[in-house]
């Protein structure tokens, strides 16, 4: 299926998604895989979605996918949903420091996950009192509203809360 975003001053970039799961944009005339990048600012995690190559090098951004045409905009949805996503953290249930690594054990709306962080990647602050932190594999994990957390969720928390 093919879809064609039109971005901001730039040229027409073409988004086809392949049988195996795959996004590619044709620029030029030429096909190039790409995976989407959420970048800052994580409370808007649909929103400023940069298309890289192999290379981790910027083929597009899309500042505003409502700004998109319908297909577009749907075919950019799709690839977020599939690139990841945010699961809201409902209780923490272990943190542990390892060489380099910081290992989570939560329990999320969506189900328990385990997941890791870099040991100096810390959760951020949202301008609504909430933590946002982002894994080594690029999910985000939610935290709403960490000082209404259980006890136990609490302490844990304890160093990444002003």
């Amino acid at each position: 299926m093919t879809h064609a975003l039109e971005l901001e001053g730039e040229t027409e970039i073409t988004l086809r998604s392949s049988g195996d799961g795959r996004l590619f944009a044709i620029v030029g005339g030429e096909a190039v895989a790409v995976r989407l990048r959420q970048c800052f600012p994580w409370s808007e995690p649909n929103r400023h979605l940069s298309l890289r190559d192999e290379d981790d090098e910027e083929v597009a951004l899309v500042e505003d996918p409502a700004s998109l045409a319908p297909e577009s905009r749907h075919a950019l949805e799709q690839a977020v949903a599939e690139a990841g996503f945010v699961l809201e953290v409902t209780r923490v249930l272990s943190i542990e420091e390892e060489v380099e690594i910081r290992q989570w054990k939560v329990e999320t709306r969506q189900g328990p996950r385990s997941f890791q962080t870099h040991l100096d990647d810390w959760p951020r602050t949202l301008p609504m009192g909430g933590l946002l932190i982002r894994d080594v594999g690029g999910d985000l994990y939610l935290l709403a509203a960490p000082g209404e957390m259980d006890r136990r969720s609490k302490e844990l928390l304890w160093a990444f809360v002003d």
